[in-house]
């Protein structure tokens, strides 16, 4: 009977470690997560905001960059109202693409460039 008393005695102790390890880990694994959710809201802001900053630098050079092409084309159109002959027309005509070109492919670049700064993890 003694073996039974000492069996029903040390069961509650037990089971009473047994909780507060239980508790204690619960504890630890809450506070992991609180951290990783700290983390991850930190992440999730700083990739808001650049991805708005990003998103109003690309809205703001597509802006000015279809001014410059509108402009561009306007002074083009004036160009080739004044032509003399059909040399003159396909002269400007082939400067003026060739210009462009050139405008339009350094434009992309700068577009890309944002993109690119809007899409690279950042150092925090």
């Amino acid at each position: 009977m003694t073996a039974q008393a000492r069996t029903g005695t040390a069961t509650p102790e037990a089971l009473r470690d047994l909780a507060e390890k239980s508790a204690a880990q619960a504890k630890e694994n809450l506070e992991k997560m609180s951290a990783a959710a700290g983390e991850t809201t930190d992440f999730l802001k700083q990739s808001y905001t650049t991805t708005v900053k990003g998103a109003q630098d690309y809205n703001t050079k597509v802006l000015e960059f279809t001014n410059a092409n509108i402009t561009a084309a306007v002074e083009q159109a004036t160009k080739l109202m004044s032509v003399k002959s059909p040399m003159e027309f396909f002269a400007l005509s082939n400067d003026y693409a060739k210009r462009q070109f050139e405008i339009l492919t350094r434009q992309a670049q700068e577009l890309a460039a944002i993109v690119q700064n809007m899409t690279m993890p950042k150092d925090r």
